[in-house]
């Protein structure tokens, strides 16, 4: 005969519940992506002046000093990540990573305008510093959420339709190719909306800031091509969902 003891009818209570987490490193790249833009908005805060000491112009272009601002190692990178994104992971997958940077611009800069209407308190001495900062110009905020959306999809499409025709073949037309589109059209619209705000007066210095500003962004990326190779072979070939058509 059987024992039947006490613990033989005690129940096992269920485990927890949590939603499994996708595998892949999407989230982790759109979190850079999102990272990059933040911090880039408030580094572009300050001006930056290279070889200041220097005047060199040809005709109404300003070689030297290079005048930009804090933001230009930075930015640069939000479309290499951009690059990857949609060379990996399609446009689609890319339009909602910006749509999610979009977003996190907005919030940051709703939140940085209530951080300055908060009343200081009285040992607070900063308040002028916190404005130079973080403060929100809205002509500024409009020139760079325009400038921004619409480089990063352009930036995304047109790598995306050049990847339908070759497929894995001839990255860099891909990548030069998105660069060149996407930087122009954001270094348009940014200059078009912000110029007045940021002290740009003449047709000379609007084509000025424009030509330099579009071709220091697009060097930077094309001599990080060879790290954006990499990175991209690296993630194709350890996304578990990535698997080339023969």
């Amino acid at each position: 005969m059987a024992v039947v003891t006490a613990t033989d009818h005690v129940e096992q209570p269920a485990p927890a519940t949590f939603a499994h987490v996708a595998r892949g490193y999407y989230p982790t790249f759109v979190a850079l992506f999102t990272a990059v833009l933040l911090i880039s908005n408030i580094c572009a805060t300050k001006g930056v002046a290279f070889f200041a000491d220097l005047d060199v112009s040809i005709g109404p272009l300003q070689i030297l000093p290079i005048i930009t601002d804090g933001g230009f190692f930075l930015f640069p990178l939000a479309y290499v990540l951009g690059d990857v994104l949609s060379e990996v992971y399609g446009f689609k997958a890319t339009r909602r990573a910006i749509y999610l940077g979009f977003g996190a611009l907005i919030l940051a800069s709703a939140c940085f305008w209530l951080l300055l209407e908060l009343p200081s308190a009285e040992f607070y001495e900063n308040q002028e510093a916190l404005h130079a900062v973080v403060g929100v110009y809205p002509r500024l905020l409009l020139a760079g959420l325009a400038g921004y959306l619409v480089g990063q999809m352009l930036n995304s499409l047109v790598m995306v339709t050049i990847k339908e025709r070759t497929k894995e073949k001839h990255l860099w037309a891909r990548l030069i190719g998105s660069t060149v589109v996407g930087e122009f059209a954001d270094t348009l619209i940014f200059c078009a909306i912000a110029a007045g705000a940021i002290g740009i007066s003449t047709w000379d210095d609007f084509f000025n800031y424009l030509l330099v500003g579009f071709l220091w962004k697009t060097l930077v990326e094309v001599l990080v091509m060879p790290i954006t190779y990499r990175v991209i072979a690296y993630v194709k070939k350890h996304e578990p969902t990535y698997v080339v058509a023969s």
